[in-house]
């Protein structure tokens, strides 16, 4: 279906925030590397990404999105399939198969999972409408969101693999399913958390046991970890000790500081100020996104630009909890911030796809 390009409906105001945020995570990986020459090509390879993955964004956004909603059977196919030999043949690191190693760039599967999940649950809920609160059409939405999910959750990822399942509940909420369903999702999570602890790797055991029973004397693993966040953010004041200048971060004292608790980087080096200026960043464009959910042409416009914000808001939320010690560590990103290839690429391409409903949604007029 094709419509005509009015840039006046391009989200400007959103791409700026992405771009922001983008170039401000480039700044915050370099001072975060604090002098390490082993990782001294990170930053200069996180830019390489961004400048790939903003072409891809417009590219994505001057198609219209409906085109991308035709193919988003192809796309589940092949991200399955990279999934299955992923748990074949992918590269072990940190106890888990979850990269693709080409030459020196790794390919993560699963962050492009989480967009082609929006985008296939989009085209699914939006042509059932009121139908998806039939017990059959509903069972067939988890089927399709479970064969994904599997396939992450024996990586294993787990924390990929609740994302996929947010995302999901997320887009049916926003699709209409009534909410007696959601209580019995509730349940039905609990009870999995419960049963299906006994089946994490010890490591992931170790993560939830750490943060329920935490040993204050820890000289290494999650909770030192946890610990050196909790002290670079509390030193970190209202205005922080300065860029490159923290000495929890430029004595490294503080660990995976370019990934995972890059969040306690931002408050340490710039404080409360900083911290909050970046967390309304990233609210505004979860809001961006919202607001084009609510302007879209159609309910499969409205299903993706939904199903983003919630991938966004649930990336944040988690990564900056999990920073606090309010949640258990895990490997969710802070959006545009944390150093990763795939998650940068699959976070612009999920934003190329907002742009696009933004972009086409008004029909061609003859």
């Amino acid at each position: 279906m094709l419509r005509r390009l009015s840039w006046r409906n391009f989200d400007f105001v959103l791409l700026g925030l992405v771009a922001v945020l983008t170039m401000f995570g480039v700044a915050m990986i370099r001072s975060a590397i604090a002098g390490n020459e082993t990782l001294a090509q990170l930053p200069s390879r996180q830019a390489l990404y961004a400048g790939v993955g903003f072409v891809l964004l417009f590219i994505l956004a001057v198609v219209d999105y409906h085109i991308w909603l035709d193919m988003s059977r192809v796309f589940y196919i092949v991200v399955v399939l990279a999934l299955i030999a992923l748990n074949i043949a992918g590269t072990a690191l940190f106890g888990s198969s979850r990269w693709f190693r080409v030459g020196p760039i790794f390919l993560q599967p699963s962050e492009f999972a989480k967009v082609v999940l929006i985008l296939v649950q989009a085209r699914f809920l939006a042509r059932r409408g009121e139908a998806i609160n039939r017990p059959r059409v509903l069972a067939t939405s988890a089927l399709i969101t479970g064969f994904l999910w599997i396939w992450v959750f024996l990586q294993p990822d787990l924390s990929t693999s609740v994302t996929l399942g947010v995302i999901w509940v997320a887009m049916l909420w926003a699709a209409g399913l009534r909410f007696r369903y959601f209580l019995g999702f509730g349940l039905a999570g609990v009870i999995s958390a419960i049963v299906g602890f006994p089946l994490l790797r010890p490591y992931q055991q170790q993560r939830v046991i750490q943060f329920l029973f935490p040993d204050p004397e820890a000289r290494y693993g999650e909770i030192y970890n946890v610990q050196q966040a909790l002290i670079a953010i509390g030193s970190g004041g209202l205005f922080g000790k300065g860029y490159g200048q923290g000495p929890q971060v430029q004595l490294r004292f503080l660990k995976v500081r370019h990934t995972d608790f890059i969040f306690a980087v931002i408050a340490h080096e710039l404080g409360f100020v900083g911290a909050l200026v970046v967390l309304l960043l990233l609210l505004g464009v979860i809001w961006r996104c919202v607001h084009v959910a609510r302007r879209a042409y159609d309910t499969e416009g409205a299903l993706i630009a939904y199903g983003v914000a919630a991938m966004l808001s649930f990336h944040t939320l988690v990564n900056v909890a999990m920073n606090l010690n309010l949640m258990p560590v895990t490997g969710l990103p802070l959006p545009f911030i944390t150093y990763g290839g795939s998650v940068l690429l699959a976070s612009l391409i999920a934003i190329g796809l907002v742009e696009s409903v933004a972009l086409h949604r008004k029909p061609v007029e003859f």
